[in-house]
């Protein structure tokens, strides 16, 4: 079994070419059955922020899984094969590992330590599990992964301060105004991005705030919640003649803010600055509107120069979480080398068991008057016989798992062993039980259809 990692995030990809492959929320389940049905492809997860699209895969074979997940993606978005390789990167095994758990912890991305992604990945992974779309790998990797993340936040101050996209874009704004406490600030979008905008903006003493949404109900609350006003999105344009800053980050798959939109809101010789913030992917702002006078425009790739004053402290604090990341990934490894010789040792323990069962039916057959008491003493020292004689058989096989010829050991073991019938019918089913997870996500993904 093999993990690859394909990644395609800010490093390699601009935000047109992340815009490109980016999945909306009802695309991903789809997507996750389409992934898992290429070839050699056993287990699938995906997930789409707005700085990257990750998708992870468990592959019997690395060059053919490796092939089928980018070309995955090319048939999926219509996008030229040679394209998504220019963009994407791959890494397979112990890397594609530790790029998860970097992943995961924050510290893979634009604004180290930010806590948003965990949360990303975790859902990701939920929805992964109810689709049917992991197996063994998956679930005790995803598991061990969210947990080291979760322990590093909690254990490390590289939560102190807390950076986002929206911190970001916060840090920006006061860098432009002087006194960002007298500016009026418009807020597109009413999800936990834009919570966290208002949230940095009434830390530091913006008052003035409007939230801009399509959904009512929900613009409305995040209003409240933070003293602010709500106005529907058809109210926009008159919404944005009498603002200072804008920070948008919807879900919307087009442009909101259009280059139009700015020229019909502006005078010719407006002297006021607009500053225009996007830090959503898909876009929600034209980045035409550069063109207007006084009107200026950044989107997340310009927030990344962006550097809080604690990004000293937060690398130190990385270092403790890259600590407990490699720890945690030695135990996994140690754990999926384990799978391969624990049929072996199952077996052995079964006809162990199986010997004892039938040896203590025959004394107590030959030896009737046995008391409870005696029997029990009689049964509990011939276990203890069996365990001692199978301890160093069983060491033996664990340390099989890191030899390179340990396959062939493992048959001479079966042999001596008289196991070889035993170890079969585990692995017979080990490959029902998979049958029947992938019987019921075809069910399921029919249903669905």
């Amino acid at each position: 079994m093999h993990v690859i990692a394909l990644s395609i995030n800010y490093r390699k990809a601009s935000v047109d070419e992340r815009e490109q492959l980016n999945f909306s929320d009802h695309d991903i389940v789809p997507a996750l059955h389409t992934l898992r049905d290429q070839k050699s492809i056993l287990e699938a997860v995906i997930f789409s922020t707005c700085n990257r699209t990750e998708l992870y895969v468990v592959t019997d074979q690395v060059h053919t899984g490796s092939y089928y997940t980018r070309n995955f993606l090319s048939e999926y978005f219509n996008i030229p094969l040679e394209t998504v390789k220019n963009v994407t990167e791959l890494k397979v095994n112990d890397e594609a590992i530790h790029h998860l758990y970097r992943v995961a912890a924050g510290l893979d991305s634009m604004v180290l330590g930010e806590t948003q992604i965990l949360g990303q990945i975790r859902d990701a992974f939920i929805l992964a599990q109810e689709e049917h779309t992991t197996g063994k790998i998956f679930n005790r990797l995803f598991k061990e992964v969210i947990t080291i993340a979760k322990r590093g936040h909690s254990e490390t101050d590289i939560s102190k301060n807390a950076v986002s996209m929206s911190y970001a874009a916060v840090e920006l704004a006061k860098k432009i105004f002087t006194n960002i406490q007298d500016v009026k600030v418009l807020v597109l979008g009413a999800g936990e991005m834009s919570e966290e905008t208002l949230l940095n903006l009434t830390s530091n003493g913006v008052s003035d705030v409007t939230v801009v949404n399509r959904n009512r109900d929900n613009g409305k609350q995040l209003a409240e919640r933070y003293l602010g006003q709500f106005r529907p999105m058809d109210e926009l344009e008159d919404a944005l003649k009498d603002t200072d800053i804008v920070i948008s980050s919807t879900g919307a798959p087009n442009f909101i803010i259009t280059e139009e939109m700015i020229k019909r809101v502006r005078n010719l010789d407006d002297e006021r600055s607009l500053i225009l913030i996007d830090i959503a992917v898909p876009r929600d702002i034209d980045p035409n509107v550069n063109n207007v006078n006084n009107v200026h425009h950044y989107n997340v790739d310009d927030l990344s120069g962006i550097v809080d004053d604690n990004l000293k402290k937060r690398k130190e604090e990385a270092k403790k979480i890259e600590a407990m990341i490699d720890t945690s990934i030695q135990e996994f490894l140690n754990w999926v080398e384990m799978q391969g010789v624990r049929p072996v040792i199952e077996a052995m323990r079964t006809k162990a068991l199986n010997i004892h069962e039938t040896t203590f039916e025959s004394i107590t057959n030959k030896l009737p008057d046995l008391t409870k008491r005696e029997k029990t003493i009689i049964s509990k020292h011939m276990k203890s016989i069996i365990n001692q004689m199978l301890r160093d058989p069983i060491t033996y096989t664990k340390e099989l798992a890191d030899e390179r010829k340990g396959a062939v050991q493992l048959t001479e073991l079966e042999h001596i062993f008289g196991i070889e019938s035993i170890v079969e019918d585990i692995h017979k089913r080990q490959h029902e039980s998979l049958q029947a997870i992938d019987k019921l996500r075809k069910e399921k993904q029919n249903v669905r259809k």
